[in-house]
């Protein structure tokens, strides 16, 4: 019977094929040690000399590191380790010898890593981490579907940009003139709020800004949401109760990939609780007093967002910034003009932005003065414009970028780990 190793612990004493690649291998003489990674986790498979014929038990030397391989056997409960399985051979067959694996057991630099990045990706952390980031997928579908959103693809090639064109990469279209890459569907789900109330899109978009940071990718994935009828406040809570969700699904079905990579899982269940706000000048405020040299009209950079929250267990939201830093569409705070209602939510432990968000402008008028005022062909926009013109409506949304999420749940240094083939200013291949 052919299984995969998460269910190894339904068939105790059962005899059972598992098919993988050869992750290590050790050796006391009359014993080897075999471990196998099938996709699904990593089992250890015991060949005994004298318990196999000659056949199985040459297979079994010969078999090198990330060789494919089948074995058969008999399933046991690990003797010394509570709920673990391992597999006690009795036929073994290498499918493809593997020779002259080039990621040896020692420390290899992160360039050699990402030039066999297609390789890298079989290792335990790699191998944790793109499990992890399929739960937070998960979790972002489900938590959105119980919140009445439902998915709606927006275009990778766009005719204009949501906030100007100087970071989007520019695509020859045709007779058409320049298209560019997509670097956020939120103009296009706004304007599918009118036909289902509330969507959200889930794919990759792309940003040409020349940022060499931990935290930076020129292509990501993005979750963009969109809700009508939803107003500041309730747009806060929706993107808190999302991270709260996403944290509680990792820490439930993520338990043996944040182990192998070693992420202090109490600091996740303390960022479940109510997250702190500070208006924009607040936080101004605040990082002043601890140090920064910021001043009122700027943007925070890494250390201003690492300084902000190095003392919080929960993310921390910094909502209504100065109107002029911030695109033309977010809608203007009725009670203080000069500013946006908007909000960034910045994560604990270094993890910097994980969302931005706001209210959008739904007065047509006020949206063509912003317009006019920042620069903008208003000819790109009549066909948004026309979203204010048919029945306008108070509406929000924001955009959670997913490698960041990753990188905050994982713990890992660099963004680039939480992508399986990452795309950064100086890095194409493979």
């Amino acid at each position: 019977m052919y299984i995969f190793s998460n269910t190894l612990g339904q068939h105790v004493g059962e005899e059972i094929t598992l098919k993988g690649w050869l992750n290590n291998k050790r050796s006391s003489g009359s014993i080897i040690f075999l471990e196998i990674r099938d996709g699904y986790g990593f089992i250890s498979a015991v060949v005994s000399k004298n318990e196999v014929d000659e056949k199985v038990w040459a297979e079994a030397e010969r078999a090198t590191q990330e060789s494919s391989i089948t074995v058969v056997g008999r399933v046991a409960k690990h003797p010394k380790r509570e709920a673990v399985f391992e597999i006690h051979v009795t036929g073994c067959a290498v499918l493809q010898l593997a020779k002259d694996y080039p990621i040896a057991k020692k420390e290899h630099g992160p360039d050699f890593l990402m030039d066999h990045r297609h390789l890298w990706l079989r290792s335990k952390n790699q191998w944790a981490i793109l499990r992890v980031r399929d739960a937070i997928i998960t979790a972002i579908n489900q938590y959105l579907h119980q919140e009445q959103f439902i998915k709606v693809d927006s275009p990778i090639f766009t005719p204009s940009a949501c906030e100007g064109t100087t970071t989007l990469f520019p695509v020859p279209y045709f007779d058409l003139g320049t298209a560019y890459l997509s670097q956020s569907g939120q103009l296009y789900i706004e304007a599918a709020i009118a036909s289902v109330g509330r969507c959200y899109d889930f794919g990759p978009v792309f940003r040409a800004e020349k940022s060499k940071t931990k935290r930076h990718l020129t292509e990501f994935w993005m979750m963009d949401a969109e809700a009508a009828f939803v107003e500041h406040e309730e747009n806060l809570r929706i993107q808190e109760e999302l991270v709260r969700y996403i944290i509680r699904y990792c820490l439930e079905h993520c338990q043996k990939e944040l182990t192998i990579l070693e992420r202090d899982t109490e600091k996740l269940k303390r960022a479940d609780a109510p997250f702190t706000r500070y208006t924009y000048e607040a936080a101004i405020k605040k990082l002043q007093e601890l140090g920064s040299d910021i001043t009122y009209g700027e943007d925070l950079g890494n250390d201003d967002e690492g300084l902000l929250t190095k003392d919080s267990v929960v993310p921390v939201f910094i909502e209504k910034w100065p109107k002029e830093i911030k695109p033309f569409y977010m809608k203007l705070d009725p009670a203080d003009p000069a500013h946006a209602l908007n909000d960034d939510l910045i994560a604990t432990d270094g993890g910097g932005e994980l969302i931005g968000g706001s209210q959008r402008e739904e007065d047509i008028n006020l949206i063509l003065e912003r317009i006019k005022k920042e620069g903008l062909n208003q000819a790109d926009y009549e066909w948004y414009l026309d979203l204010r013109r048919y029945g306008a409506v108070p509406h929000s949304g924001f955009g959670i970028g997913l490698e960041r999420a990753v990188r905050w749940i994982t713990g890992v240094e660099h963004i680039r780990e939480c992508i399986p083939f990452p795309r950064t200013i100086g890095r194409l291949r493979p």
